[in-house]
């Protein structure tokens, strides 16, 4: 498949994860913290040197998403999409066989997206329930920033292509998205999903989803240009343009009783 498509399609599932998130699960035994705002933007710090310092790491990061991806996506097809049902947490199971099993093919490729994608819908759900909305938007702005900076400076590139290629024993790889001729960071489907769940209590979560696609579609012309790209960035500027919300931690984490 060529680039154009595969990095369309990736750019609209990103902008998807905006829209999936629903609910306001309760996940009390996490101590709330403005400091949890931090999460974003050092999980890149982090990443980035801790490859560049030890690039044994990115097998361990690997494994990491190999072992925590599938039963988190199994939690938010479960719980925190929309229309979930406490069954649809088992159809990880055959998700993640379709990406063992078919892995290279387009087939095995949308599967691993899905199943990341759905993990970071739980992490993001994770965060937002312990950190204040004021402070992660904040916390994603600057994940935004650090992440457009790095790439200008070219400081990106090769952690990023060692933690893309690092391989968990000949299982899935789920610590980065790719389809077709294209990949995404698994940083880049996370920022989107704390957004969506971010802004579920708002009732923008949808028009931000909209802003995401229309700016990351426009935002791809740009590899006519450029190698990479921050493709944190749409999804940020997608939630400043979306608006404030006044919905803090303990509104945003109630346990959802509507279907």
């Amino acid at each position: 498949m060529s680039f154009p498509i595969s990095i369309a399609v990736l750019s609209l599932f990103q902008a998807a994860l905006v829209a999936l998130p629903r609910g306001r699960p309760r996940f009390g035994w996490m101590p709330a913290s403005p400091w949890w705002a931090l999460v974003p933007a050092g999980s890149i710090v982090v990443v980035v040197g801790g490859i560049e310092l030890l690039p044994g790491s990115a097998t361990a990061l690997a494994w990491l998403a190999l072992l925590t991806v599938p039963p988190l996506a199994a939690l938010a097809l479960g719980r925190l999409v929309h229309g979930s049902r406490p069954w649809w947490a088992w159809l990880a199971l055959p998700l993640f066989v379709l990406a063992w099993a078919a892995e290279g093919s387009l087939a095995g490729e949308t599967a691993a997206a899905l199943l990341s994608g759905l993990a970071c819908v739980s992490l993001g759900w994770l965060l937002v329930c312990v950190v204040p909305a004021g402070w992660l938007r904040w916390g994603i702005y600057a994940m935004a920033a650090i992440d457009a900076a790095l790439v200008a400076a070219e400081l990106l590139q090769g952690p990023s292509g060692v933690l893309s290629a690092a391989d968990p024993g000949g299982l899935p790889r789920f610590q980065v998205l790719e389809f077709g001729s294209a990949r995404m960071g698994f940083g880049d489907a996370f920022v989107a999903a704390t957004a969506g769940a971010l802004l579920v209590p708002t009732g923008r979560q949808l028009w931000a989803a909209g802003i995401a696609a229309v700016l990351g579609l426009a935002f791809d012309l740009l590899f006519f240009a450029f190698d990479t790209l921050p493709a944190t960035v749409p999804v940020a500027l997608a939630l400043a343009l979306a608006g404030r919300g006044s919905v803090g931690v303990a509104d945003g984490c109630r346990p959802d009783r509507q279907e």
